[in-house]
């Protein structure tokens, strides 16, 4: 297989038209070759497990070796907001990962501090990065 890609996307309450929108974007990405870990359908704990630290921790190993992180942005998620906690983390123990915004329609600049801003500020510097390589 390809690169492995980990996707931070909604699970819990997550409506069924972006359901289907992430789904979409798995399939085209497994299509073109690479790897997906998609927590909704990816995580064996998913359905068992009643607190929510087998789900998160199994969730970490996956963004551990994965190569890319993908997100799907949604600003009532709050596993959301914990999945970006620990890619920030893995950031700075790891060497750094591709970053993409699935959902860029949905992401834009606020003037005030806001998770918006800081998923466009890590894109922009992920992708200095990476250009770096070219």
């Amino acid at each position: 297989m390809g690169k492995k890609i980990f996707v931070i996307c909604p699970v819990r309450n997550v409506s069924k038209k972006v359901r289907n929108k992430i789904d979409g974007y798995v399939y085209y990405m497994e299509s073109n070759g690479y790897e997906v870990y998609w927590p909704d359908q990816d995580n064996p704990y998913q359905n068992t497990d009643r607190v929510g630290f087998l789900i998160c921790d199994y969730n970490r190993e996956r963004m551990l070796e994965a190569d890319e992180v993908h997100i799907w942005y949604d600003k009532n998620s709050i596993g959301f907001v914990f999945d970006l906690g620990m890619f920030f983390i893995i950031l700075r123990l790891q060497r750094p990962k591709k970053f993409v915004i699935i959902n860029t329609a949905d992401v834009k600049p606020t003037p005030h501090k806001s998770f918006e801003n800081v998923l466009i500020d890590l894109s922009q510097r992920l992708n200095q990065y990476f250009q770096k390589d070219i």
